[in-house]
């Protein structure tokens, strides 16, 4: 049976406090930097060497994440240069000609911004979306606060917690969990499938309901429409066909040639980045470009390093869970802290099925309350394949499984905290937003939960 040393109770202690801070709503990054501290002073006995350790557990996880982070730049800094020149409205006005009423308009609203999320990721998609056609959906009726909860759980929810184009998800699962990203994105489209419909199936039936019996909200969304002028149509409308043709092209080329994972990652991003480029001078000529095309860049990588700049510590502090990663910072005598606790535990309880399923998705949901949706996918990934190494479970199903807990949870669906962006949008409450999530959202994790019992 395996013993615990004081490294494996200061780890335990460390990830109690930063779930008791995250349940008080508060940030972890601080706890994080203290939980590393703490494991690498336990670790070498000197402190000189711990703060040394600190600054290496977060560049080895930057190493990790590095991909992902770039990929996104990538991808935001090409949005701006077809926001700049209108491309991003040309693309959504034959949309706007499809929506009839206010059924139409929470499902046609909610499946653009799920493919717009899996283009260019939910943030930049809710600015675009909450732009083009929410005027559209006021039109036909429907009501403020339905709009914002068809962007929010087809966006954070559904497109954020599969990712199956960018890859971001996933991928940080993947590493933690040790495992291919293939592995990880084949065993979530089930549990995705049974989570996005449970969901959204639910929360359209309460819409229905609640204009049925007259007490929808009397807010609307302000049906003026808002058409920005375009100084060159002519290139805005062939960069709109341009660039959902280029990344279809890909996905061809990745069935075609099979490429998976970070080749997959790096032909997004690489196209994106050529488009960005082509857009820029054909838009401002070679001259101008030069100069448009780098600020275009500049906010691409300001946006991924908003986003990415607390998950990299954190993760740092989950990732020392794993032994490859333990090994690589602190020494090639570490172990890994977190499969050495799974064991002992392992030797304490019987894990079954059942309650390693509803521990590995209640992590996950508690692990998303910071509202970022990817700080927690570290912890989730390691702690599947703790859980694995002990007990006859399919590791990718069980990863699978605590992305879509944390990603639908802290991705921004239920806490008000984390659906600030969507309610601003639509000019809706944030708390009575996540309100309204709230029961689909736990009915969506309660059914996927079981599906994934059943199949690991």
């Amino acid at each position: 049976m395996v013993t615990l040393t004081t490294l494996h109770y200061i780890y335990i202690i460390m990830t109690f406090i930063i779930l008791a801070a995250l349940l008080m709503k508060k940030e972890i990054v601080m706890p994080c930097i203290v939980g590393i501290l703490l494991i690498g002073f336990t670790y070498s006995g000197n402190v000189l060497t711990a703060i040394q350790i600190l600054n290496n557990s977060i560049m080895a996880s930057c190493v990790e994440l590095l991909g992902i982070i770039v990929v996104i730049a990538l991808v935001v800094a090409m949005s701006k240069s077809m926001m700049a020149i209108g491309a991003d409205e040309m693309m959504m006005r034959p949309v706007r000609k499809v929506i009839k009423n206010d059924k139409m308009a929470f499902w046609i609203i909610g499946i653009v911004m799920l493919i717009v999320s899996w283009l260019i990721w939910p943030s930049p998609a809710v600015a675009l979306i909450g732009a083009l056609l929410l005027p559209v959906a006021g039109d036909v009726g429907l009501p403020a606060i339905w709009a914002a909860a068809a962007i929010n759980l087809f966006g954070h929810g559904a497109g954020l917690s599969s990712d199956f184009f960018i890859q971001g998800a996933p991928a940080i699962s993947a590493a933690a969990a040790g495992l291919e990203v293939t592995d990880v994105m084949k065993a979530s489209i089930p549990l995705w499938a049974v989570m996005t419909i449970t969901t959204v199936g639910i929360s359209y039936f309460m819409m229905r309901r609640e204009m049925k019996s007259g007490r929808v909200e009397e807010k609307k969304i302000e049906g003026k429409k808002i058409q920005r002028e375009i100084a060159k149509p002519g290139l805005a409308k062939f960069v709109a066909v341009l660039m959902p043709v280029a990344f279809v092209v890909d996905m061809v080329m990745m069935v075609q040639f099979k490429i998976t994972g970070g080749d997959a990652t790096a032909l997004v991003a690489g196209t994106a980045l050529i488009l960005m480029c082509i857009i820029s001078i054909m838009d401002n000529g070679l001259g101008d470009a030069l100069e448009k095309g780098t600020d275009a860049l500049k906010d691409g990588f300001i946006f991924a390093i908003k986003i990415f700049a607390p998950v990299i510590v954190i993760a740092a502090f989950f990732f020392m869970g794993n032994e490859g990663f333990a090994k690589n910072v602190l020494g090639e005598d570490a172990t890994g802290l977190l499969n050495d606790i799974g064991m002992y535990i392992t030797g304490l309880v019987p894990m079954s099925k059942t309650v390693i399923g509803i521990v590995e998705t209640g992590i996950g949901a508690i692990t998303g309350l910071d509202g970022s949706g990817f700080s927690g996918l570290p912890l989730v990934g390691s702690v599947a394949q703790t859980f694995s190494a002990s007990a006859d479970i399919n590791t990718a199903t069980l990863t699978a499984l605590g992305q879509i807990a944390t990603v639908w949870v802290g991705g921004g669906t239920i806490i008000p905290w984390g659906v600030i962006p969507v309610a601003a949008i639509c000019g809706v409450k944030p708390q009575e937003l996540a309100r309204k999530n709230m029961v689909p959202v736990l009915c969506g994790l309660t059914v996927t939960t079981i599906v994934a019992i059943l199949i690991m």
